[in-house]
């Protein structure tokens, strides 16, 4: 027995104060979703189109080669590498250096 209660009387007082409680919990956890969801809106969407227009390196290198009408052997001849070295830039087996990235732009 503790403070001259039973275990009747803790339960009753033990639910007593749930149900005092009761609304607080449900008015904080309101409000903890009602932010949530607010936050949830202040951010920018993804549309579909804008995630479907991002290409990899290698696609925007061979694309941008082709429609040029480039051969491999012309752009690696330009720029000084092999061309199983610009092979591998568009098969995204590697990835070409910064100087050499800047001169496949020039180019």
């Amino acid at each position: 027995m503790i403070l001259g209660f039973g275990p009747t009387e803790m339960v009753m007082v033990l639910v007593f104060c749930l149900f005092q409680a009761l609304p607080w919990i449900l008015f904080t956890v309101v409000c903890v979703l009602a932010i949530r969801w607010f936050v949830r809106q202040d951010r920018p969407r993804k549309d579909p189109e804008s995630v479907a227009v991002r290409r990899s390196l290698a696609e925007v290198l061979r694309a941008h080669r082709e429609r040029c009408k480039m051969t491999q052997e012309f752009v690696a001849e330009k720029i000084g590498v092999s061309r199983q070295a610009v092979s591998k830039w568009e098969s995204g087996a590697s990835e070409p250096s910064t100087t050499n990235l800047v001169k496949v732009a020039r180019l």
